[in-house]
């Protein structure tokens, strides 16, 4: 599909994508509210016209409606649009479907070039790490394939407090321009450090499915190489007409519950219950519409697996389930209901006890929370 018939009809995965966006944004702002702001940003540098000619809504008015709906982040979230094509259109939708709506901080509008304009690429390079950044901000980075990924400045944006990005793009693009020269430019802002890694580590990486997984791994070290502790969680799109992958959307945070939140996002938008040890990812596939995204279930062998590594991990121990899900989600993708659903599954099977200290009468047997005890 072209750049010019992109925006005549919405595909299922594009809906998906928006979503995923605008689900994450209200509670983006609900955790960065918990300390107090002036003001909460959401930039997106490659807009889009809002609205589909077939009717659907995109990305910035599904965020203005998620934003409307809310008292608070009317006073408090700043939206900022760019896109050097569609920019009247945008603002034309978004006047008309905010006329008697008006947020505090009028959204903005711009028509630059990403990658050209010099402007966009000092605003991502700038960091406040020396004080308190007064516009956290959501950044969704959506290009038409991969072009202007200038890796550096991105990861010098998310160095800032509260920053956090959606990266959005075509890794089957990537993954056929790693082995050609006339991208090495393009290549080398995507990735700076490890290109060269990457053309070597993929001839002894047999599936394709394996070599997607090295160029997300690589593009995530870029990243971590500016900002330490960083984390990171991808979602991928199949084709919607053939069993490969063709677009990932990678979420970037450098806070433990950004981490937790957009896993539970994450979980409730995969339909083929992807399975999440080494190389899985959360998943959509426009194939297998049928499945009920609301309750599609996971599958016994992430309980398994994920059942068996809590076994070994906290054998011995004595602690909250809180205690466990902090200590040991970070370090994977599995979300809060994968491990609801795993700690239940050892209980039933008396592999741990559980019990609870609220004096509450519990309809399950574990809940993430301090007043459930668990005893490996």
């Amino acid at each position: 599909m072209s750049e010019i018939d992109f925006f005549k009809y919405q595909t299922p995965s594009s809906r998906i994508k928006a979503n995923i966006v605008a689900n994450y944004f209200p509670k983006y702002c609900k955790i960065i509210l918990k300390y107090p702001q002036s003001q909460i940003r959401y930039v997106d540098l490659f807009s889009g016209p809002g609205i589909y000619e077939d009717g659907s809504l995109s990305t910035p008015i599904l965020i203005g409606d998620a934003c409307n709906r809310d008292n608070n982040l009317r006073e408090v979230v700043h939206l900022m649009f760019n896109d050097n094509e569609h920019m009247e259109t945008l603002k034309s939708h978004f006047d008309k479907r905010f006329a008697d709506k008006r947020f505090k901080f009028p959204p903005r509008f711009a028509n630059r070039t990403v990658g050209e304009d010099e402007q966009i690429s000092s605003y991502l390079r700038k960091s406040n790490n020396k004080e308190k950044n007064p516009y956290p901000t959501l950044l969704f980075f959506d290009p038409f394939g991969y072009k202007s990924i200038n890796t550096k400045d991105l990861a010098n944006f998310l160095s800032n407090w509260g920053n956090e990005i959606f990266l959005f793009f075509n890794i089957k693009r990537i993954h056929a321009a790693v082995e050609n020269e006339k991208f090495d430019d393009l290549m080398n802002e995507l990735f700076p450090t490890t290109i060269n890694k990457i053309r070597k580590d993929r001839k002894y990486a047999g599936q394709v499915s394996e070599r997607l997984s090295l160029i997300i791994e690589n593009l995530s070290t870029e990243f971590k190489n500016i900002v330490p502790n960083l984390y990171h969680c991808a979602f991928k799109f199949q084709e919607e007409d053939s069993n490969t992958t063709s677009h990932y959307i990678i979420h970037f945070t450098k806070h433990n519950r950004g981490f937790d939140l957009i896993k539970q996002i994450y979980n409730d938008f995969d339909n083929i219950g992807a399975t999440l040890g080494i190389n899985g990812d959360y998943t959509f596939d426009a194939k297998k519409l049928d499945n009920s995204l609301a309750t599609f279930d996971f599958g016994d062998q992430n309980i398994e697996i994920l059942g068996n590594d809590l076994l070994s991990k906290f054998k011995g121990r004595k602690l909250t389930a809180s205690e466990l899900f902090d200590e040991h989600q970070s370090s994977g993708k599995y979300c809060r209901r994968h491990y609801s659903d795993a700690l239940r599954d050892l209980v039933s099977k008396d592999k741990i006890k559980s019990n609870f200290t609220d004096n509450k009468a519990h309809s399950v047997t574990v809940l993430i929370n301090d007043s459930c005890i668990l005893e490996f």
